[in-house]
């Protein structure tokens, strides 16, 4: 039964991680580039993609809850896992430092979905123009902040099965 259960898991895991990461990488690399070009429009173009986002962000919510929940099954049944400050061997270290990056991730995911999204709805008159468009600047650099995390802690994870 326990096989059962770690072996979901992992597989869970696997699936949060490629809606939530593989979401933010098609997103930058392919959906921003390819509405750009194809729209023309940049309020064509904001449109889309608060669309996009409306229906990824749920689904990326849901994602970081699965990867905690699995994270923490996996861990509590990892035979490297001893405690959570034992940073003595280096599986811990690593583990450690993916964690600390995925927590980084979560902040900067919600941060921009409760916080600056609201600031970028304030700031959409014409006459605070000059804020939204920095604001969606900062927004969309947090996404590709968020992109560069996850890259990493994907290494991290390759590392640590490596170890």
């Amino acid at each position: 039964m326990i096989f059962w259960v770690v072996a979901l898991s992992h597989f869970l895991h696997a699936m949060g991680t490629v809606v939530w990461i593989g979401g933010i990488l098609m997103t930058l690399l392919v959906i921003v580039p390819g509405s750009k070009a194809a729209l023309e429009s940049p309020p064509l173009v904001g449109k889309l993609m608060k669309e996009i986002a409306k229906r990824f962000t749920p689904l990326a919510n849901m994602s970081i809850l699965l990867l905690i929940a699995t994270g923490i099954i996996m861990l509590y049944y990892d035979k490297n896992y001893t405690s959570f400050l034992d940073l003595k061997k280096s599986w811990h270290v690593i583990i450690a430092l993916k964690h600390f990056f995925v927590a980084a991730m979560i902040i900067i995911h919600f941060y921009r979905g409760l916080i600056l999204n609201q600031k970028i709805e304030k700031s959409s008159s014409k006459r605070d123009e000059i804020r939204s468009t920095r604001l969606k600047k900062i927004s969309m650099d947090l996404v590709k902040i968020n992109l560069v995390l996850g890259i990493i802690v994907l290494l991290l994870t390759a590392v640590s099965l490596s170890v």
